[in-house]
This record gives structure tokens, C-alpha cells and sequence, in this order.
């Protein structure tokens, strides 16, 4: 059962807890308040500021499984603080290590700092967890999809689209990149796997996976050059350096470019344009009104 009050003081404690550039927000020259506002939380976890206050205030639906984890990574919580986050409020913690999507505190607080540069946290399977404004800018929205579709693996063997923002000449080491990399974690995690069973999807629906899967190849990586073709800055030379956390097998990627560049010179042009497609986007968006939704 839920344990309101329990749950109600310890959102208070760790909503208090937060500065605001612990998760990447200006603090402003005339902030009073100690720790993050509700509002500012609320915002964090993609909640309507009225939800979230109820539930500090021991009041409201009982919130869901999908809520309380939108709340934990809203709150930069580390894992042993998500389960007990989930057992006030009635249900059982989800699993740990690589089939959650829970990001670290330490990781989540790197992106949060890196609001300039393209970056993404993926899970093994390439699957976009978070990604900076400017990686959004750069690769579009990658956390909208649903399914086996959220590995950009599988997109990028069953949707052409998913090959459009990279460099043609690129793309036969990337398709033996991404089937290699699928291999190896379904020797890790097994038959019974999720990285199996979108091997099996693959092999069903792709005479290209199907062909460098009989090649059995192991350990192809992309290079740590990529090259982009955004379709309103053109061509961008971009090193990718990743950032391991073990325990959940996520990978933070940061995209940077050579300084004085013409690719620098383009990412700061693509700074721009991205910052005025969000805010066009802003615009138009609206707050569902459900009672346990944002």
C-alpha cells in the first residue's frame, strides 16, 4: 500500500536536496528558495506542477509504476533511493543493471552540463534514453519511439529514413558496426534476451542483417569520426567520445568539433536553428488532463 506521508516527505527531502545547477538550470539573481521549486521538479519529470504538489501534500491518485520512475530520474536518484522511492508508493522496485532504464545520478548530472554540445545517453541496444537540445538538433528526437524501433540498431535495418542524417560513404561500416555489436550482447545476455529477440525480428525482415549476421563478426566499431548530413547545415565532421557507467551498461556519447573547423563553425550555426525549432515547438505543446499524467 502507499505510505502518503512517507512518500510526501521524502519528495520534500530530495526536491530540497537539489540545487539548480545540480540538474542543469540557471539559478537566477533572485532565488530565495532552498533547493529546486516544485514547479522546476515538476518540470524535471514531465508532471503538471499541480500533480506533483499533491503528492507532496499526501494528497491525489495513487501514481503509477511509469510515474514514480519519471519522478525518480526527475530527481537524479540513485537506485538504492528509486526502489525506495517505488515502496512508498506501493509497488515493487523494477529490476537493476542492463534492462533498466534508470540513469545514474553522476551521469544524468554530466548531461545536464552539457547543454552546448550533442549528447545522448544510450542502453547497449542503442536505445536514446536522454539527448542534449543540440544532439536533438542534430539527430532529431530520438526518445520518441516505441517498441523494437527504439534501437537505433533496428531503425537503422528496417527504416531508411533511419540513414538519412549520416554520411553515405559511411553507411556498410556502420551496418557491420551495428550487427556486430548486436552479437556481442546477445552472447552476453543470452537466447532469451532482448538483444535476441531483435536479432530474430532483424533476421526475419532484413536481407542485409541476415547477410552480415552469417558473417559472424565481432568487435566492428564505427569510427570515432562521424560524419552528419543535417539537411540545413550540411556535412559535420564530429568525434564521439563515450563515457561507460558499468553498472547500468549506459553509454553518455558527446559529439564535439575540431576548433576553428568548418564543422565548429556549422555546430554553432546548428546551436541557433535547433534553439528556434524548440522554441517554435514550445509553442504548441499542451498538458494532457488525466489524473495520473503530467
Amino acid at each position: 500500500m502507499i505510505d502518503r506521508a512517507g512518500l510526501a516527505a521524502f519528495l520534500r527531502s530530495r526536491r530540497e536536496a537539489l540545487q539548480p545547477e545540480d540538474v542543469g538550470l540557471p539559478r537566477g539573481r533572485r532565488r530565495r528558495t532552498s533547493g529546486l521549486r516544485r514547479e522546476e521538479v515538476a518540470a524535471l519529470c514531465h508532471l503538471s506542477a499541480d500533480y506533483y504538489a499533491r503528492l507532496e501534500r499526501e494528497r491525489g491518485p495513487h501514481p503509477s509504476e511509469q510515474l514514480i520512475a519519471s519522478i525518480a530520474q526527475g530527481l537524479h536518484l540513485s537506485l538504492d533511493e528509486r526502489d525506495h522511492l517505488f515502496r512508498l508508493a506501493g509497488h515493487h522496485p523494477p529490476v537493476r543493471g542492463p534492462a533498466s532504464e534508470h540513469i545514474s545520478p553522476g551521469l544524468l548530472r554530466t548531461l545536464d552540463r552539457l547543454a552546448d554540445t550533442p549528447a545522448e545517453i544510450i542502453t547497449e541496444l542503442a536505445e536514446t534514453l536522454r539527448q542534449t537540445p543540440l544532439g536533438v538538433a542534430l539527430t532529431g528526437d530520438a526518445t520518441r519511439y516505441t517498441g523494437p524501433a527504439r534501437s537505433f540498431g533496428y531503425r537503422w535495418f528496417t527504416d531508411p529514413a533511419a540513414r538519412d542524417r549520416y554520411a553515405p560513404g559511411d553507411h556498410e561500416q556502420l551496418s557491420r558496426a551495428f550487427a556486430s555489436g548486436l552479437r556481442g550482447v546477445v552472447t552476453l545476455r543470452g537466447p532469451e534476451s532482448r538483444a535476441a529477440r531483435i536479432a530474430e525480428r532483424l533476421l526475419a525482415r532484413s536481407d542485409e542483417f541476415r547477410r552480415l549476421w552469417d558473417e559472424h563478426e565481432i568487435g566492428v566499431r564505427p569510427s570515432e569520426v562521424k560524419r552528419f548530413v543535417h539537411p540545413e547545415v550540411g556535412l559535420l565532421e564530429l568525434t564521439c567520445q563515450t563515457l561507460l557507467d558499468p553498472d547500468q551498461s549506459h553509454r553518455l556519447l558527446v559529439y564535439t568539433a575540431v576548433p576553428g573547423s568548418e564543422s565548429y563553425d556549422k555546430l554553432r550555426l546548428l546551436a541557433v536553428v535547433g534553439a528556434q525549432t524548440l522554441a517554435a515547438q514550445g509553442d504548441t505543446l499542451t498538458l494532457p488532463a488525466h489524473d495520473d499524467a503530467p
